[in-house]
């Protein structure tokens, strides 16, 4: 008996090395994922030669290799040997990025709650398996070449935090409504191509809204998410009036604001520039159809820019506006005199920059 004990240790030991090994390393299935997305990207050829290459550190011939520990990018839980965070590309200022293809065995990485991506130029269009990750809360791909739609799958991602899919050639149309989407705090789709009117719903929780330079159209949504700080919808094809627009009154956190270049019309509103709970940074009307007069009563937007120019303003230029920072009322039909606070807001420093050609101004009051 005590020679079958002798016999059965080295087996004994040989399985404790076995289960050791399979619980630090990562899960065969990610691992299988992971090969499938090297094979799919490349590096960009680079000049420098002081360019690192991201994919250097990914060697799938070594039986030792642990992508959790030496593959660059790669982030896994301490738990459950899954990857957790993927990111492609160093982004770094003299590296080049990635080229080929976003694989769909991306979806296999079921524990992934963070997928980024820096610029390079990949191409073809982003995988709609994203929306079998149910755990994602960052997905950044910008500043790529992803064409064809954005998968409507990736709208319903329960725990999606940010979605930066700007600087691409996305096209189609946005949903009409992103219910699903409840925590989603920051949405970034400019510089696409992408068409149609604004969703008529956002998520209520959402901070921060960039959609400009796309080929959207319509008017702004009449409900707005009321914590909403930054709204960009500039360069596109929108129209109508924001004077009497509900859900741009409801923002009281807004800190920045641009609508410009577009073909808004109509008044613009007293209330832009009165925020008194949180200091707005700057708004930005300019080249649009916008009519009447500029603000009347004393504005909260201090130390700001405000930029109204290559409108369709006229009548007198106020006083309300002598604390901003930076004032664009340039190429407008304003008539009469500037009043004398502007100049002595220049003067002391207060006012920076101020821009009234191309008016019918008749007096500035300084030598």
């Amino acid at each position: 008996m005590a020679k079958m004990s002798f016999l059965y240790l080295p087996l004994v030991f040989s399985f404790l090395s076995l289960f050791i090994i399979t619980v630090n390393s990562i899960s065969p299935i990610d691992f299988a994922a992971l090969r499938q997305i090297r094979n799919s990207l490349t590096d960009i050829p680079s000049s420098s030669s002081a360019a690192a290459r991201f994919f250097s550190s990914w060697n799938f011939s070594s039986s030792a290799a642990d992508p959790c520990s030496s593959f660059a990018g790669v982030t896994c839980s301490p738990t459950t040997s899954r990857v957790t965070i993927l990111t492609l590309g160093t982004g770094l200022s003299d590296a080049p990025g990635l080229a080929g293809t976003l694989s769909p065995a991306v979806s296999h990485l079921t524990e992934l709650t963070q997928l980024i991506l820096f610029a390079g130029i990949v191409t073809g269009p982003i995988p709609p398996q994203l929306s079998y990750l149910h755990n994602l809360r960052v997905i950044s791909l910008t500043n790529n070449r992803f064409t064809g739609d954005i998968p409507a799958g990736i709208f319903s991602l329960p725990n999606l935090h940010t979605l930066d899919l700007s600087r691409n050639h996305l096209s189609g149309e946005l949903p009409p409504a992103m219910p699903a989407l409840n925590n989603l705090k920051v949405l970034v789709l400019a510089n696409n191509k992408l068409s149609g009117e604004l969703p008529r719903l956002f998520p209520d929780h959402l901070l921060h809204l960039d959609l400009s330079r796309n080929f959207l159209s319509g008017t702004l949504p009449p409900h707005m998410p009321p914590a909403l700080r930054y709204l960009s919808v500039a360069n596109n094809r929108m129209w109508g009036g924001i004077d009497n627009n509900g859900g741009l009154e409801s923002l009281s956190e807004l800190a920045y604001l641009d609508l410009s270049a577009n073909q808004f019309s109509g008044p613009i509103p007293e209330y832009l520039f009165r925020r008194p709970s949180i200091s707005i940074t700057s708004i930005l009307l300019q080249r649009n159809n916008f009519t009447g007069g500029v603000p009347q009563s004393p504005s909260s937007a201090v130390g700001s820019t405000v930029d109204l120019s290559h409108n369709f303003l006229t009548g007198e230029l106020t006083t309300a506006l002598v604390g901003v920072e930076a004032l664009f009322l340039n190429n407008n039909h304003l008539s009469g005199g500037v009043p004398e606070e502007y100049v002595e807001s220049v003067e002391a420093g207060t006012m920076k920059t101020l821009y009234l050609q191309h008016n019918y101004i008749t007096g500035f009051p300084m030598e």
